[in-house]
C-alpha cells in the first residue's frame, strides 16, 4: 500500500508541476502585450521563474520514478 501510495504521489505531483509549467507559459506569452516596462519586466522574469521552478520539480520527480522503477526491476531480477 505504502509503494503504491508513493508511485501516486509522485504522479500528481508531476501533473501540479506539469499545470504549473503550462501556467508559466502561459504568463510569458502574455507578458508581450503588456504596455508598462516595468510590469513587462517583472512578468517576464516571474513567468521565467516560475517555468524553471516546475520544470526542475517535474525533472525531479520523474527521475525518481525512473531511479525507483529500475531499483524495483533489479530486485525482481535477482
Amino acid at each position: 500500500m505504502s509503494n503504491l501510495f508513493w508511485w501516486i504521489r509522485h504522479i500528481v505531483l508531476i501533473l501540479i508541476g506539469s499545470f504549473f509549467l503550462y501556467y508559466g507559459i502561459q504568463l510569458l506569452i502574455g507578458s508581450f502585450d503588456l504596455n508598462d516596462p516595468f510590469v513587462f519586466i517583472m512578468t517576464f522574469f516571474a513567468a521565467n521563474f516560475i517555468i524553471l521552478i516546475s520544470g526542475t520539480l517535474i525533472f525531479g520527480f520523474a527521475y525518481r520514478m525512473v531511479m525507483a522503477f529500475r531499483q524495483s526491476k533489479n530486485a525482481d531480477d535477482e
